[in-house]
């Protein structure tokens, strides 16, 4: 039987996190994206530099979406349904429209997402999820501030 394509679903997972040692501190993001039957297809790591904890959440949700555009192609966005699943409750509410934004500094990057999601993320829905499901983008995340800037993208899983 040959192998599937990820395109061949039409739904994709993807899992960030964010986070910071101290508050600000140094910074990371992990982003694990699966397809529907819950396949890793792509792992990236970034580290953020010194950051709060919203702050990195907001930018590897960025992150997240900017691996996955690069991962799948433009062209290929729009017959895709990508389901965001982040720990952070509050990141995920502002994300919906059900929280406001009242940190000023958390705007620039609940644009840069809006204008992701009007342009190239057109079926994306945002979902928190128990920090014991994001097991994964948080190992990257932190794999990221331990590395202290490297910047990285991990190769495909093994099949």
């Amino acid at each position: 039987m040959p192998k599937s394509s990820p395109l061949s679903t039409t739904k994709i997972i993807l899992y960030t996190d964010g986070g910071a040692r101290g508050n600000p501190g140094p910074a990371g993001a992990g982003a694990v994206i699966l397809d529907a039957e819950e396949r890793v297809l792509k792992e990236a790591r970034q580290f953020l530099g010194e950051t709060t904890n919203n702050e990195a959440e907001y930018r590897a949700v960025i992150f997240g979406l900017e691996t996955a555009k690069r991962h799948f192609g433009k062209k290929n966005l729009p017959d895709l349904q990508f389901e965001l699943r982040l720990d952070s409750e509050l990141v995920a509410s502002q994300l919906r429209g059900e929280y406001q934004i009242k940190e000023k500094s958390l705007w620039p990057f609940f644009i840069k997402i809006w204008n992701l999601r009007a342009t190239d993320f057109r079926h994306l829905t945002f979902v928190h999820v128990p920090r014991v499901e994001n097991a994964r983008a948080d190992r990257l995340a932190n794999e990221a501030m331990d590395e202290g800037g490297a910047s990285s993208s991990l190769p495909w899983p093994e099949s």
